[in-house]
């Protein structure tokens, strides 16, 4: 007799390479998804500074896909992939961002302050390290209504050096909190080298000194990512309480998408993108018979459809109204 819930070896092996394949499909989402943004934001379309993740592809899919519907992220001005992975659709996305009247907040939190409650998103912020209260109240909600929901904190290396941060890891460490820290460590803090503006040998002892499991990941590596985050993800799930992540990855753009990036080494830059996340996933969808070069190519045609659609969407759809921002403010 089958008593465990489990699924078989082979089905779970099909499982496996399924949600493989969707995450590549999810992380060509997210880069296409930029390049357009960038496209639109060139062209004036985009009110205000976009801030874009192309290149923390992995990091993006490699913990929000692992994640329930109804669990909790809260995210950074670098934000649109986390949205996206998180279930967030791409026609909505893209009419928030370029503030029209059917995106997600109405046209008007624009690219920074992304909220959407169907999907456990608590925002995108502006606020360096901004998220990371948000994420740890939703984790104390979740632990004292005992729904087993678990919260994702995202921040840049920059936030690490913020007040609020040791201050969540010290009250997630001693109320056994079911969060995780994922700190996307691309190496700057908007144009400032991390080297030049923090202390200290290690990052890792930034959670390591509240005895919070601390684990440094390769970001440009979605399988790793996925690892490490499924790990913290289920000590938090069965109430051990929170867990630190570092992950290693780069922006291949700028702080934001006007910036010329004079700061950056051409030869840093290069070898970085010779990590590329994606061609790195595709290689070894492709080394392990998972899928074919002729079912990547369908995936990219697919999503170039997907995003191509989504810009039409929001090009077409209205601006928001000042009498609507009335009616949503006193209404």
């Amino acid at each position: 007799m089958i008593t465990s819930s489990a699924p078989p070896a082979d089905e779970h092996d099909h499982l496996r390479r399924k949600f493989l394949v969707e995450t590549y499909r999810m992380m060509l989402l997210i880069r296409y998804f930029e390049e357009q943004v960038r496209s639109l934001s060139q062209g004036g379309l985009v009110p205000g500074l976009v801030h874009l993740c192309a290149g923390q592809e992995a990091t993006n899919a490699g913990t929000c896909m692992h994640l329930r519907k109804d669990d909790y992220i809260a995210s950074h001005h670098r934000g649109h992939g986390h949205c996206l992975a998180k279930g967030a659709r791409p026609h909505l996305l893209m009419a928030e961002i370029l503030g029209r009247q059917t995106g997600y907040c109405g046209g008007r939190s624009g690219s920074m302050h992304i909220f959407d409650r169907e999907n456990g998103n608590l925002g995108t912020n502006g606020i360096v390290g901004g998220g990371i209260p948000l994420a740890a109240g939703a984790a104390l909600s979740a632990k004292a209504r005992g729904t087993e929901q678990i919260a994702v904190a995202y921040f840049g290396d920059g936030a690490l050096n913020q007040g609020l941060v040791p201050e969540c890891m010290n009250m997630a460490a001693i109320w056994s909190l079911p969060v995780v820290f994922v700190c996307e460590n691309n190496g700057f803090g908007e144009f400032t080298a991390i080297e030049d503006v923090t202390a200290g040998q290690s990052l890792l002892s930034r959670g390591q000194v509240y005895d919070i499991p601390s684990v440094e990941v390769d970001g440009m590596d979605v399988l790793a990512v996925s690892a490490a985050f499924v790990e913290a993800r289920d000590r938090a799930r069965r109430g051990g309480g929170p867990s630190f992540l570092l992950c290693n990855t780069y922006r291949f753009g700028g702080h934001h998408a006007g910036d010329r990036q004079d700061y950056k080494s051409e030869e840093d830059a290069r070898l970085w993108r010779d990590r590329d996340p994606i061609p790195k996933l595709a290689m070894h969808l492709k080394a392990a018979e998972i899928a074919s070069p002729a079912v990547l190519q369908d995936i990219e045609a697919s999503v170039e459809e997907e995003i191509q659609a989504a810009v039409q969407f929001a090009k077409a759809s209205p601006a928001p109204e000042s009498l609507d921002l009335r009616v949503q403010l006193h209404g």
